[in-house]
């Protein structure tokens, strides 16, 4: 008996689809090179969660997949061999307990959104993921916040895998943001004194200011109008001792080569005000989070130097979390007394003698800065100061520190009234900082008043991300800085996001007092797995700019060993850097939009203005500014481009428009100044000359 014929047709599919199958192969995502996994905190883990337990979602277990954390980013180069990609994501159980844990997982094909889970919540079930990839040259696993922030958003790929048509592995590759361009002209052969002009103290504090000078060495240097109790270093530049009395001092600074010599005026105010203007430095949390050392401190306070940075007047090397020993880590380096029976803070293993730390840097004529919480931990499970405040902040003196980080984080738990030996008090909890102002100042007000009574200047930075409008009161705690938002991470949307946020707190900036909106993105970055900023090249010149035109603290927060020609491009614009260092103290603000165009101002002591025509849309803007009133502006200007450090023209405000092209989410940034007219030719000013200022290249 024959077949009928629909049973011969239904076999031979049987035996196609049996065939393509046994070619068929499974690739687990968790068997791929991981290192190229871009993410705010922590680095990629596989088969584990990031803190190294099994992958756990809603108490169910699984054991295959990988761990990464909001933003994350993984791209896997496909080439068309992939058949579908399948997971089951969501929140790991190990942040039970903590704030935070929300975000949305996305699967892109070739930049195409091919699925999105939603907003997933801590303790929600594992959410399905199945793909077709059929053609599909890229695939990207992305991981967003949430849109609340990124505290402990562990989130899992698990049983992450792709069918393939044959292929048995694939290739992760690195995010590429583009091709960078330089914009920043070399500086000169002969002196160039850079920095700032304006210099604080308080009476009887150690004086310690290295003359930030470019040019050829060797350089000599030296200074007039120096106060009783100072001394100028001729070879090193270094101006040392101590000032006895309140004062403000005139000084001329002078350097010297075989090429020329440059001088500039300089005025030292001795007096309770410190921090006159924005600190300068590099921080360790962006690039080496929980893993920093006092070796890798070291070398990057080297780095400073060697790049020249010093010469660009970045000054402090500051110390992040994980120099005090640990909570209850398994770390061997964290673990250990957190203080001795007299009640002092200990460093752990990995730095061991802080004060040798300090010299180290201060001999690299460079200062250095120390991180704590008001807590009984800090945000990383590290012993804070809570009950120890005065204790500690004479430590710091004594070991020789110049400058505080102060990070909220475990207060909470006190402020919600829990004993600060109760184990259960979490390491970041906001509690009822937020809501009280009382209880937001009180350890902040505590720890100010124990720096002051040191006969030493610390720099006293608050870290509470802007809760109870601290701008508003950080000046009446003895704070310098404070920070105005949650952390920065690596992506446009998180730095766009804050600089939109910033003129709130403009109005309280001044000389003494700064908004802070976090550290720099820019170079090798990654909270302990660095990589290449996402940030794309304008988006860099855009991030820069901003907040150089918010007189913001300027912190490096990337690998200082793995800084290219292009971060330090960004780094060493001395015409952009001294928008940010301005004697005047005031931050810009938002005058005027056009379409996606945001336009920011800045007055400056000198009477001219620092402009940012900022595009903080998808396209190109192409426009013709002519509303020269939202500028403060009449009469005839002259215009400098400050990232190319030329002139490019005159404008008459009122007479014609100005041509403008801004990159996408970049910036066209500009220094105006008035020109001056003698009264004779008043009524015979010329016609402006072409302002239209160059494309990049």
């Amino acid at each position: 008996m024959k077949p009928f014929p629909f049973l011969r047709s239904a076999i031979g599919v049987c035996l196609v689809a049996a065939a393509h199958q046994l070619s068929a192969e499974t690739v687990w995502v968790d068997t791929l090179d991981l290192k190229t996994a871009i993410q705010d905190y922590g680095t990629a883990t596989s088969k584990v969660s990031l803190d190294g337990n099994p992958l756990m979602i809603a108490g169910r277990t699984f054991a295959r997949g990988f761990a990464t954390h909001a933003e994350g980013w993984l791209a896997i180069q496909l080439d068309g061999k992939a058949r579908t990609f399948s997971a089951q994501v969501g929140i790991d159980d190990e942040v039970k307990g903590k704030p935070g844990g929300t975000a949305e997982f996305v699967v892109l094909g070739d930049e195409v959104k091919l699925w999105s889970s939603g907003l997933m919540r801590l303790g929600d079930a594992a959410k399905t993921c199945e793909v077709p990839l059929a053609g599909v040259k890229r695939l990207e696993l992305v991981v967003t916040d949430g849109e609340d922030n990124n505290y402990y958003d562990h989130a899992n790929w698990a049983e992450a895998k792709i069918e393939t048509d044959g292929a048995t592995t694939f290739a992760t590759i690195a995010r590429i943001s583009g091709v960078p361009y330089i914009l920043t002209p070399p500086a000169p052969a002969s002196p160039r004194i850079n920095g700032a002009s304006v210099f604080g103290v308080r009476p009887g504090s150690p004086f310690l200011f290295t003359v930030p000078v470019t040019g050829q060495r060797p350089m000599t240097f030296s200074a007039s109008g120096l106060p009783e109790g100072l001394q100028i270093n001729a070879q090193s530049g270094r101006i040392t001792g101590r000032l006895a009395v309140a004062g403000t001092f005139a000084v001329t600074l002078r350097a010297e080569n075989a090429l020329g010599r440059a001088e500039k005026k300089f005025r030292i105010i001795c007096g309770e005000r410190i921090a006159l203007t924005p600190p300068m430095g590099w921080n360790s949390w962006n690039c080496f989070a929980g893993e920093v050392t006092a070796d890798r401190v070291k070398r990057a306070a080297d780095t400073l130097v060697k790049t020249g940075l010093i010469n660009h007047g970045w000054t402090y090397i500051n110390v992040d979390d994980f120099w005090q020993n640990h909570r209850g880590s398994k770390d061997p380096t964290l673990t250990g007394p957190t203080r001795d029976a007299q009640g002092n803070i200990q460093p752990n293993v990995r730095f061991g003698d802080m004060k040798a730390l300090a010299d180290y840097v201060h001999e690299l004529g460079l200062k250095i800065g120390l991180y704590s919480s008001p807590g009984p931990w800090t945000c990383g499970g590290c012993a804070g100061s809570y009950g120890h405040e005065l204790q500690d902040a004479q430590a710091y003196a004594e070991w020789g520190f110049d400058y505080l980080k102060y990070d909220w984080c475990s207060y909470g738990g006190i402020a919600d009234g829990l004993a600060a030996d109760d184990p259960k008090v979490p390491s970041v909890h906001w509690g009822k900082g937020e809501s009280d102002l009382a209880i937001a100042q009180a350890p902040y007000a505590l720890m100010g008043e124990a720096l002051h009574r040191q006969p030493r200047d610390i720099v006293y930075s608050l870290c509470q991300y802007g809760m109870s409008d601290v701008w508003k009161w950080g000046d009446t705690v003895g704070g310098h800085s404070w920070r105005t938002t949650n952390d920065i991470s690596g992506t446009w949307k998180s730095m766009s996001g804050i600089a939109l946020a910033q003129d709130k707190a403009a109005p309280f900036a001044q000389p003494g007092n700064w908004n802070d909106p976090d550290m720099l993105i820019l170079g090798y970055i990654g909270w302990g797995n660095p990589q290449p900023t996402r940030l794309t090249p304008d988006e860099q010149y855009l991030h820069f700019s901003l907040w150089c035109l918010f007189s913001s603290p300027l912190l490096i927060g990337c690998d200082m060993e793995k800084l290219d020609d292009f971060t330090l491009s960004l780094l060493t614009n001395d015409e952009v850097i001294a928008i940010n260092q301005d004697p005047l103290g005031r931050q810009a603000t938002c005058v005027d939009t056009v379409g996606d165009v945001r336009v920011y101002l800045k007055k400056l002591e000198d009477g001219s203005v620092a402009v940012g025509f900022c595009n903080f849309g998808r396209q190109p803007a192409e426009l013709k500014y002519e509303r020269f009133a939202h500028l403060g502006l009449s009469g005839r200007h002259t215009v400098r481009d400050l990232w190319r450090q030329q002139e490019v023209g005159t404008i008459e405000a009122g007479r014609d428009g100005w041509p403008l092209t801004i990159p996408t989410h970049g910036i066209v940034l500009v220094k105006i100044a008035p020109v001056p007219v003698p009264p004779a030719q008043a009524s015979a000013t010329p016609a402006p000359a072409s302002t239209k200022l160059p494309a990049k290249p």
